[in-house]
């Protein structure tokens, strides 16, 4: 794909953090938009089991509503000592009302008295690109870490506090978007994307 070649992008997400995020790491080739230039896209029940049948369906809920391309992302936290949780549910895990930071509590709670290798966890983020209705393309990308046993940094968002990506010593809310946007889970499933060479075939 040229480097100056622009596709207008709808993300389906009403999450600001998202979207910046992916915004900042597809750049000028891309403009990026959300679920606000598209009104009449309701609220999708994420009733699927797995990161790839959730992110289907808010892909394909927006790209009936939206002329152009749709991408949705579904991502999480999996933590092996807790059996792959919070997961599918990493932005409801606290339960009804949950927030970003009653999510990290609750994550806290659940691992007190787990140590070392045994906090081993991944962020999981998979990516699905629709257009006129029809499932086009599934990117995927993960990274390895831990989940420390306290809140460090005050940037990202989500889990990014209690997070330490392998090979580092710092959580993602320290490292900053700069590093974490070269490394992270979605990061390397949207590099799938901008690689993808149908752009051309299903632009028409």
């Amino acid at each position: 794909m040229p480097d100056n070649f622009i596709h207008r992008l709808l993300v389906s997400t009403r999450n600001a953090h998202k979207l910046v995020e992916i915004r900042q790491i597809l750049g000028a080739p891309f403009e990026v938009v959300d679920l606000s230039c598209a009104p009449a896209v309701g609220e999708v029940e994420e009733t699927g089991a797995t990161f790839e049948e959730n992110a289907t369906l808010k892909a394909l809920a927006a790209s009936a509503h939206f002329g152009g391309w749709v991408v949705a992302d579904d991502s999480g936290l999996e933590v092996d000592a807790l059996g792959g949780a919070p997961g599918i549910i990493s932005a409801r895990f606290s339960g009804l009302g949950a927030t970003d930071a009653s999510n990290r509590a609750f994550l806290l709670e659940k691992l007190h008295g787990v140590r070392g290798k045994d906090r081993s966890a991944r962020f999981r983020c998979v990516i699905v690109l629709a257009r006129a209705g029809a499932k086009l393309a599934v990117f995927e990308g993960s990274v390895e870490g831990v989940v420390i046993n306290r809140e460090k940094g005050a940037g990202g968002f989500g889990y990014d506090p209690l997070f330490v990506p392998e090979g580092f010593c710092e959580t993602f809310a320290e490292l900053g978007a700069e590093v974490k946007n070269t490394l992270s889970h979605r990061s390397r499933a949207l590099a799938g994307l901008k690689a993808w060479g149908g752009w051309e075939r299903h632009s028409a």
